[in-house]
């Protein structure tokens, strides 16, 4: 499988299963797009034909380009197979560690963002927050149930999970604890809307937090649009001072701003350099996942317009890279020098099977976006994993396990999507998102683009 396209002045070949990325001259891209449906004198016989007006394009040349398209053949670099398809549906067999938790330590929340999925933080459901005996267990759990694997990863989630800021303290006290005593290490990410730090919680967070995950949509007329108080006032005035002093506190450890843009900011560049201006240089902003009827829903209309800023986000990115104040954007974070991961192809994103969602009374979800859905409660952290059947069936949730994803180029970039998503849109978890889809293929142009012209390639048209 080849995907070929054209972005920001390069010609770019990404042969799918290898992960190999080449970039060509206008040529060599022709060529390559005819080479296995056509028979090698025809190819030079349109190509002669369609470059006539440039002396240097001669059968001579174009002989040395089918002889190299044939030697990266034979080095598995262009047209390569798929070497682990058959690998896939083996791992409805394995036997499945956890490795993460979310726990949800508050359903209640001092905000009433209007799109929010958790409904203002309740899941549909009460109100409440988690205990400390809850916490505890829910750690006593991911100790029993991680097998040999020694990092383990917990996110304090929310609702707003400061407004149970001592139990968090109390249960970081306690994993440390612990994982003294089982060869265990803990890495902790608090993920807030930033109404509650204070001098506390930076100290806190810059102490045993992995990583911080910060709640800004970007500019204060974007934010404030959807993300208000109790009091329906707008956030942004109240917690950017709050972020900024959290951040410039950190020395380096890590953080992200995470935004999320809809149908009212499809300009949303102007959002993340708006963050970026403010000096925050690690980013995030996703698009808004809601039913079609709400006024903020992503219509078809916004995708060219979306496509459209994402190409001048990474522009832009390599701009200010060069410039030498550079920043990263989470989406445009991929690895080339190895091709997709191989374990990720085949695993998916691990919901369900190494990464489970904690309610406060100890309720276990394969991930934060089923919390309250009867249908998908897995068991408890007193019982582990009861439902066994649902484990086995998101074990096979996975690129390959998806029909519509049988000929995508980007699938094993993202081994099939978030399985949420698809189940909200489609009722199955093994459906998919067509919209979110179209957004994660352009988003992986635009970052195997910015790798490029980072790598210092020439631009060929």
């Amino acid at each position: 499988m080849i995907h070929q396209y054209k972005l920001n002045g390069y010609c770019i070949v990404l042969d799918v299963y290898s992960g190999s990325v080449h970039v060509v001259d206008p040529v060599a891209y022709d060529v390559i797009a005819l080479y296995e449906t056509t028979a090698p004198e025809e190819i030079i016989r349109r190509m002669l034909e369609k470059y006539h007006d440039q002396p240097d394009v001669t059968e001579e040349e174009l002989r040395q380009v089918l002889d190299s398209i044939e030697d990266l053949k034979r080095q598995g670099k262009l047209f390569a197979p798929d070497q682990y398809a058959h690998m896939a549906f083996d791992f409805k067999e394995r036997n499945t560690v956890i490795k993460a938790l979310c726990l949800h330590v508050a359903h209640t929340c001092n905000l009433t963002c209007n799109y929010c999925f958790a409904s203002q933080g309740k899941y549909q459901g009460d109100r409440a927050l988690m205990s400390l005996e809850v916490g505890k267990q829910a750690i006593d759990f991911l100790i029993a149930h991680s097998g040999t694997r020694r990092n383990l990863e917990v996110d304090f989630f929310g609702g707003e999970p400061l407004m149970n800021w001592q139990m968090v303290k109390d249960v970081v006290a306690y994993a440390r604890e612990q994982e003294k005593l089982h060869n265990k290490n803990f890495r902790f990410t608090l993920t807030t809307n930033g109404l509650l730090i204070d001098d506390d919680v930076i100290e806190f967070t810059n102490k045993e937090m992995h990583n911080v995950v910060l709640s800004l949509d970007g500019r204060k007329e974007v934010h404030d649009r959807l993300r208000r108080t109790v009091n329906d006032k707008g956030s942004y005035d109240i917690i950017l001072p709050k972020f900024k002093k959290l951040v410039e506190s950190r020395g380096g450890k890590g953080y992200y701003m995470r935004g999320t843009f809809t149908h009212d900011n499809v300009d949303f560049t102007n959002d993340i350099f708006h963050m970026a201006d403010l000096g925050f240089t690690e980013l995030s902003m996703e698009p808004v996942v809601s039913a079609p009827d709400e006024p903020y829903a992503l219509t078809e209309e916004d995708l060219p317009k979306l496509f459209e800023q994402y190409e001048i986000l990474a522009t832009e990115m390599i701009r200010r890279h060069e410039a030498g104040n550079g920043f990263t954007f989470y989406h445009y974070m991929i690895d080339l020098k190895g091709g997709p991961c191989i374990y990720k192809r085949i695993s998916g994103c691990g919901s369900g099977t190494e990464y489970l969602a904690v309610t406060p009374w100890g309720e276990l979800f394969p991930c934060h976006q089923f919390v309250g859905d009867p249908a998908y409660s897995m068991g408890n952290v007193w019982d582990g994993v009861t439902n066994t059947a649902l484990r086995d069936e998101f074990k096979l949730c996975n690129a390959y396990a998806r029909p519509d994803c049988k000929d995508c180029w980007a699938r094993l970039y993202c081994s099939g999507g978030c399985a949420a998503n698809a189940y909200h849109a489609t009722g199955s978890i093994k459906g998919i998102y067509e919209y979110g889809c179209q957004l994660f293929r352009k988003r992986i142009e635009c970052a195997i683009m910015v790798q490029v012209a980072q790598a210092g390639f020439t631009k060929s048209y």
